[in-house]
This record gives structure tokens, C-alpha cells and sequence, in this order.
């Protein structure tokens, strides 16, 4: 969610600034915004599909990318004054109070200040916001009691549930962000137990106490890169893979991937890392008849003796 709402920041920002300047160079207008020059055109990629509702020709904004330098060319009306219905004015009010509840938002004192000026402007529709409750996550205590160690620079000891191995351990973090991924929040910090950055999600934190002393992660504790999930395949990690039925193939979308494979039988010989093989194997008798595991042999042995357990459960030789 953070790099979401930071890039969506980024991009209300490019417009005026490229209309104020012609023919910039991307180079240049990369320095300004503080981004590289390939998130730059990342985000100009992203403007070329933006615009007026019917999203045809002449209602999306376009632009001149003449080698490095870019143009608007037209600006979809971004220009001119808005003017809301009341019904839009409500549906916003109500989305931007949404938006100051979401963990990880960056500059909510500027979401807050834009909802003020918004219900100062709306009259009657601000009084049927105020009557609209806004809820957030089942978890919304912990994230204000995580948020506020944040806001306070306190470190947390918590105890925290690992799903993948069926445990809980307790341990002292130096928070560093809240974030939403998905549907789940997040709390991104310095685990001083395994000395690196972790993602903790909210409701897998079974205890939660703010310590007196200061949160100080160390230098090196850098924020994850999310854009492609939560979930970091390394070369350590364990290699699954699997041969999938129509059923199954769900999971080539859900997890990343390293290989996908039509095979002759129209199954997929899918290839994937894990963060261990509990968890494969879950995932495995989750999947049932979709799925046969190719390798590694630990799993295929483990994932079969699971098997045959539950139905000699059943009576079933």
C-alpha cells in the first residue's frame, strides 16, 4: 500500500509540473521530482491510460515523448477548476476519511487538510459523511497502538505467530513503517532476535508492549520493495515443483513463479520457491487431486504420508 499511495502522490504532482514545463528533459525532470529517470517513465506510461470517463480517444491524457524529452499535449481538463456533484462530493469525503484510517499513509496531515477544506465547501452533503461510519480492519486497535509507538519512536516487544511453522516467538522490534498489502496490514521493522528487516502482520501479533526505550533501526535496515507482493524468493530457499490442473493453476497468478510449463497432458510443470516446505506442503493438500508433486522427494514423501494418514482416518486403504 505505501508505494501505491507514494506513487499515486507522485503522479498527481507530474501533471502541473510538466504542464508548467514543455519539453523538459526526462533526465532533468526526474532530478526534480526525486525519482529515476525509469520510475519517471514508469509513471508517464501510467498517465497515457488516465483520463475522462469513456476512456477513448480524445478523453485520456496523451503526450509527445520526443527521444528524451516529454510534453503534454493535452491535459484531459486536469487545468480547469473541479467542480463536484453533490453525490461526488459525498463518495469523496467519505473515501478520503477511509484513506487517513490506512496504515503506512504518507502525509496524512495533507489527506486531513484536503477533507477539511472539501467539508467546509460541501454544506449539506459534509453533515451525511459525518453520519457515514468508516471502519477499518478487524485489527484496527493494534495498528493504533503500533501507530502510536511509531509517532512516539518507541520500540515494541511482541509476540508474534508464525503460521509457516505453527509457532510463537517473542522478540524486540524497532518499528520503522506500517503498510497495507492486499487485505492485511503490516508492521515493517528492525527484529532485533533475527537481525534484519521483517514484515509483521498485525493480526498474528498475539501481544504487543511499547518499551520506554527509543526505536533505533540501524543503518542497513532498509524498506522492502512490495511492488510485487510480501513475499522475497531467494536462491536459499527451497525449489518446488509441481504439475498442475486447470483447477490449480490459480497459483501461477497468486505466487511468483520461476517457470511455468504447458505440458503434452494439458497439465502446467510449475516451478516456485517456498519459505519452507510446512508451508508447501499446505499448499499441496489444499490443491488435492490439482496438483502431483514432482520434487524435491521430501515433499512428494511428506505430502503422501499425509494422505495416506487421512484416509486411514476414514478407513480407506
Amino acid at each position: 500500500m505505501s508505494a501505491a499511495t507514494d506513487r499515486l502522490g507522485r503522479v498527481l504532482n507530474l501533471m502541473p509540473y510538466l504542464l508548467a514545463r514543455p519539453g523538459i528533459r526526462i533526465a532533468d525532470a526526474a532530478e526534480d521530482l526525486g525519482v529515476t529517470a525509469a520510475e519517471l517513465r514508469d509513471d508517464l506510461q501510467l498517465l497515457w491510460v488516465c483520463g475522462l470517463p469513456g476512456y477513448g480517444p480524445g478523453d485520456l491524457i496523451d503526450m509527445s515523448l520526443d527521444g528524451d524529452t516529454v510534453t503534454i499535449t493535452y491535459d484531459a481538463g486536469i487545468d480547469r477548476p473541479l467542480r463536484l456533484t453533490p453525490d461526488e462530493g459525498l463518495a469523496l469525503m467519505v473515501a478520503l476519511r477511509t484513506l487517513a484510517e490506512t496504515p503506512g499513509l504518507a502525509h496524512r496531515d495533507a489527506v486531513e487538510r484536503a477533507l477539511a477544506k472539501i467539508e467546509s465547501a460541501a454544506g449539506e452533503a459534509a453533515d451525511t459523511a459525518g453520519r457515514v461510519a468508516v471502519r477499518g480492519p478487524a485489527d484496527s486497535d493494534r495498528t493504533a497502538e503500533v501507530r502510536g509507538a511509531l509517532d512516539r519512536g518507541r520500540a515494541l516487544r511482541i509476540r508474534y505467530y508464525t503460521a509457516g511453522r505453527d509457532v510463537s516467538t517473542e522478540r524486540v522490534v524497532d518499528p520503522m513503517r506500517l503498510l497495507t498489502v492486499g487485505a492485511w496490514s503490516y508492521l515493517e521493522a528492525w527484529c532485533r532476535r533475527a537481525e534484519a528487516v521483517r514484515l509483521f502482520r498485525l493480526d498474528r501479533i498475539d501481544q504487543l508492549t511499547e518499551l520506554s526505550e527509543p526505536s533505533a533501526p540501524p543503518p542497513q535496515a532498509q524498506p522492502s520493495d512490495l511492488r510485487g507482493g510480501t513475499f522475497r524468493p531467494t536462491a536459499d530457499q527451497p525449489q518446488v515443483t509441481l504439475l498442475v490442473d486447470r483447477g490449480a493453476r490459480w497459483i501461477t497468478e497468486y505466487y511468483p513463479c520461476e517457470q511455468v510449463e504447458p505440458q503434452p497432458d494439458g497439465r502446467w510443470r510449475v516451478r516456485l520457491r517456498a519459505s519452507d516446505l510446512t508451508w508447501a506442503r499446505r499448499l499441496v493438500l489444499g490443491l488435492g487431486a490439482d496438483v502431483e508433486v514432482v520434487g524435491p522427494p521430501e515433499l512428494a514423501s511428506a505430502v503422501a504420508a499425509d494422505a495416506r494418514a487421512a484416509l486411514a482416518a476414514y478407513g480407506i486403504d
